[in-house]
């Protein structure tokens, strides 16, 4: 069991930088915007920003297919390593860019290229990581094992936010704006040898070394595209997870300052909070998972994520303040981290064996590149519009309803019964399992 931890927290570790960077970038949107994206209005600036954090995500089904195919012919060991440095490029390269007022163009031109560089890498590293987990993962613990890939990103949130708190304390708003934002994309590039090192010390999984046939890259697409269906599905299941996540972790500094006018002290020990609340309730509901199975957790917090939203946020902003601000993020840190200890490893599940990090990951970045990694710029774009600080709750709950519709569908035994036709058909050892 010592060498199981060991394992999980190697592999979970790596999986850190790349939330680590996506959080910072989304913490300090508004000073990366003034420095790349200079404009006379704040709005387009910020919005500049938001839609270059959004940029990354473009490149996650591309990653997913190419590097996913990567992984699920050479291993799991060779796939992670690679990913890992790629997403050390992309953090490098934005910490260290000179602004707008330096080098001019190239400026915002090359941070967008760091963004697509992470976001490649992205695409396949929380598939790869879910999957290692789950096939390393001890009998009747598969969920609870799983649950600490997202389990890592909460210690990116944490460790996020407990340097946005330190720097707020150490440093005034102006010399936050002119450089103070670098610091922790500088901070994460340090970590990135120790990750190294952490990950080479990996060993290949049980599971993917007895398999005899290791499909082509040709094969692992064609199987991809074979279950269309199901990739569509499990990029509805992934939507809610994400758009939750991106929600109440990337955005709340932004609109904690922005929108409800409160200290970036007060977002940032929010977000902090977040974090720790995400880290419990994640494992926990993971290891519920295993003995209730998926599908009850699934039905209900995709329903709560449907419901409750907008008036959690409507009660917000008629009163804002911290505490407020406190409890309504929590309700959605309960939200996320019920539904997300059931659904990454039912996704792990519910994919052919044989292309297992290549299905997820592209059922994972469709969610994230579509509405997931967008959910800061359009929460901006709602409120911006209709100028109703509660918007952002009706774009939780259309993604509460996509999780809530996909669970309906994919654990009816109508669709079992039609994966398991299909997986006859196929030149791939396919499983659904109902979980």
């Amino acid at each position: 069991m010592r060498a199981k931890i060991t394992a999980v927290v190697r592999v979970s570790m790596g999986n850190f930088l790349e939330m680590y960077d996506f959080m910072v970038f989304g913490y300090y949107a508004a000073g990366i915007g003034r420095a790349f994206f200079p404009t006379r209005n704040e709005y387009a600036s910020l919005m500049l920003s938001l839609m270059t954090f959004g940029t990354g995500y473009l490149m996650r089904p591309l990653g997913a297919i190419v590097l996913g195919a990567y992984i699920d012919h050479h291993g799991r060991r060779k796939g992670l390593l690679l990913t890992l440095l790629l997403m050390a490029v992309g953090t490098l390269s934005i910490g260290i860019m000179p602004g707008y007022e330096t080098i001019g163009f190239f400026a915002p031109l090359l941070v967008v290229f760091g963004r697509l560089i992470q976001g490649l890498s992205a695409g396949v590293e929380i598939g790869g990581v879910s999957v290692y987990l789950a096939e390393i993962a001890t009998p009747g613990h598969k969920g609870f094992f799983v649950s600490w890939q997202s389990g890592s990103q909460q210690v990116a949130v944490i460790f996020a936010a407990l340097i946005g708190l330190s720097l707020s304390s150490l440093l005034k708003p102006e010399e936050m704006a002119a450089w103070g934002w670098r610091v922790p994309l500088l901070v994460g590039s340090m970590l990135i040898p120790f990750l190294l090192l952490l990950r080479r010390s990996l060993t290949e999984t049980d599971e993917f070394l007895a398999r005899k046939h290791r499909p082509t890259s040709a094969e692992i697409w064609r199987t991809v595209m074979a279950n269309w269906k199901l990739m569509l599905l499990g990029m509805m299941l992934t939507t809610t997870t994400t758009v939750t996540f991106y929600l109440i972790t990337a955005y709340m500094p932004t609109y904690g300052t922005s929108v409800l006018k409160l200290s970036n002290k007060t977002s940032m020990l929010v977000t902090l909070c977040v974090g720790i609340s995400n880290l419990c309730w994640l494992p926990a509901m993971g290891a519920l998972s295993d003995k209730i199975g998926r599908r009850p957790l699934l039905l209900l917090f995709s329903t709560i994520a449907l419901l409750t939203p907008y008036p959690v946020l409507l009660w917000l902003v008629k009163a804002p303040s911290f505490g407020h601000l406190l409890a309504a993020a929590l309700w959605f840190s309960m939200i996320f981290g019920s539904y997300n200890g059931a659904m990454v490893v039912y996704l792990t599940e519910i994919m052919p064996a044989s292309v297992r990090v290549s299905g997820f990951s592209f059922a994972y970045s469709l969610a994230t590149g579509i509405f997931g990694g967008f959910t800061p710029a359009v929460a901006t774009k709602l409120i911006h519009d209709t100028g109703d600080r509660a918007m952002p709750g009706l774009w939780l709950s259309f993604a509460g309803l996509m999780g809530l519709t996909a669970t309906l569908i994919l654990t009816s035994r109508a669709f079992q019964s039609r994966a398991d036709q299909r997986s006859s058909a196929i030149n791939a050892v396919d499983e659904f399992p109902v979980g």
